[in-house]
């Protein structure tokens, strides 16, 4: 048995999951990421011969040896070395009746296109750049199992050799980075469909295990240069800490178990306020609540905002300074920053908007026919259309009526005034506010104003201002629309008006 408790006592507590559904689950497929050291040889040997919990609600059982396949992942980093790890795990795999698929990838020429693109150290990428390699791997060797297993894809799993000894050395690594709850809980016992079944073990027990039973192992020479942040933590931080304490590993398990559940109720609590306060939403683009946010506790307030950048920007290079410059903008009610390789960030009428770089609009210049409806730019889309008044109605009670139950979605305005009949219809021009323009919007008297004030009055923020229609008789013609705002005076309803144009802007 592992020597680490794999909970402290409260956990105990916990409601028991409910049994997991028989049927295609049953043959889901269990891939085991097997490196060829220890830790992961132990991990084959174990899912072999012995029960294991792969988090599927069973706990720990044998698993079926049909649903197990090993991958292994060659960096092509070590020369002749990595070419001999991958017969060793070909080897192994046969040895225990196991198919086996290799991927090979050029870890090295990755992290240095990935340091042209960033601008970091390739050394510090070749890490991280190996880590995505070998989980992407993973994810689509198991899908392309349960595809042609027939098997839901949620139920494969995706099984790593992890033990008390990386997590304790992760919790360190993150720390000496700097990092917050969420990196202090290290390895997680499960992350979706990535399991680690051998948390408990230390990896001297899992050795033991091995020459119990006579079998040997590959040593990765890697791992001993502390020119990497692990080994360093691992050949030069740990043996100090475990001189005050030789069981930290466990120790610093329960820490991690601790933090792990604590965070996850905070994101809970998170991820509900994120939703409460967005205001406006696209693929490249979240508006939240500044003042609103600004009244939150602030470890609440630091999640939305991460939550939010990682949503709209999932690979920005995002730092806790990141976080909290966004917060102190929510403080002030303005400002703006950036974010590497992520966002920028900008508080403008009571909003925080988090905008994706590079999330620029297709050029919005258009004609719009009447009767017709086009498609804008941002998934929205411009109808026209001509209506006659009804016998003995009032063509400006009408109108007002219209806009108030369309609340500015909608408009009425005359037909002729804008250049049209029932006859020959016509067309309209459909583009953006361009500097100088100006407009007599509806309600004024005929006084001009620039459009720009008009966006302002609207509180309209200045990035999304390209993408407002603004409707025009032509093409360098009068503004009549600035559509979902305001209409202009010169084309309103008037009590002679037999003939209506009903523009409207809708979801597309």
């Amino acid at each position: 048995m592992p020597s680490v408790n794999r909970r402290y006592a409260a956990t105990e507590l916990r409601f028991k999951r409910p049994p997991a559904a028989r049927g295609d689950e049953s043959r889901a497929p269990v891939v085991l990421m097997v490196s060829g050291g220890a830790d992961s040889t132990a991990l084959v040997v174990l899912a072999a011969t012995s029960p294991l919990d792969i988090d599927d609600g069973r706990g720990a059982q044998r698993i079926m040896r049909e649903r197990l396949h090993i991958l292994h992942v060659n960096h092509q980093l070590r020369g002749i070395d990595a070419e001999e790890d991958e017969e060793f795990v070909r080897q192994l795999a046969s040895r225990f009746g196991m198919p086996c698929t290799v991927h090979r990838a050029d870890v090295r020429a990755l992290a240095e296109e990935a340091a042209r693109r960033t601008g970091s150290s390739d050394d510090a990428n070749v890490e991280n750049v190996g880590r995505e390699v070998r989980y992407e791997a993973a994810r689509k060797l198991a899908n392309d199992l349960c595809d042609q297993l027939g098997a839901p894809r949620s139920a494969a799993r995706i099984v790593t050799a992890h033990t008390a000894d990386d997590r304790a050395e992760t919790f360190f690594m993150n720390a000496i980075r700097g990092t917050g709850p969420a990196g202090l809980s290290s390895i997680p016992r499960r992350r979706n469909r990535i399991v680690r079944p051998l948390l408990d073990y230390t990896h001297e027990e899992l050795c033991d295990l091995l020459r119990m039973r006579g079998i040997i192992w590959r040593e990765d020479v890697t791992n001993k240069d502390t020119h990497y942040l692990r080994a360093y933590v691992r050949h030069e931080v740990m043996p100090v800490v475990r001189k005050r304490n030789a069981r930290v590993a466990g120790s610093i398990a329960t820490t991690c178990d601790i933090l792990s559940d604590e965070d996850a109720y905070m994101n809970q609590v998170a991820s509900k306020t994120y939703r409460e306060l967005i205001r406006r939403s696209s693929d490249s683009m979240v508006a939240l609540d500044a003042r609103r946010l600004a009244a939150c506790e602030v470890a609440i307030a630091r999640r939305v905002v991460r939550k939010a950048i990682v949503d709209i920007c999932p690979d920005a290079r995002l730092e806790a300074r990141h976080i909290a410059r966004a917060l102190e903008l929510v403080a002030a009610d303005h400002g703006s920053a950036s974010i590497p390789l992520g966002a920028d960030v900008r508080v403008e009428y009571g909003l925080l908007f988090i905008r994706a770089h590079g999330s620029s609009r297709r050029e919005l210049a258009l004609w719009l026919e009447v009767p017709g409806r086009v498609a804008l730019p941002d998934g929205r889309a411009l109808s026209a259309r001509l209506v006659s008044l009804p016998a003995g109605a009032s063509a400006p009670d009408v109108a007002r009526a219209h806009a108030l139950e369309f609340k500015g979605s909608s408009v009425l305005l005359d037909a002729e005034a804008c250049g049209l009949s029932r006859s020959q219809g016509g067309r309209l021009w459909v583009d953006a506010a361009a500097p100088g323009d100006v407009m007599c919007p509806l309600g004024m008297h005929g006084q001009s104003k620039k459009l720009s004030d008009v966006l302002n009055e609207a509180k309209v923020p200045a990035a999304d201002r390209p993408g407002v229609p603004i409707v025009r008789l032509d093409a360098t013609g009068p503004v009549a629309w600035v559509a979902g705002i305001r209409p202009d005076e010169r084309v309103r309803c008037a009590s002679d008006t037999k003939l209506l144009l009903e523009l409207g802007i809708i979801d597309g």
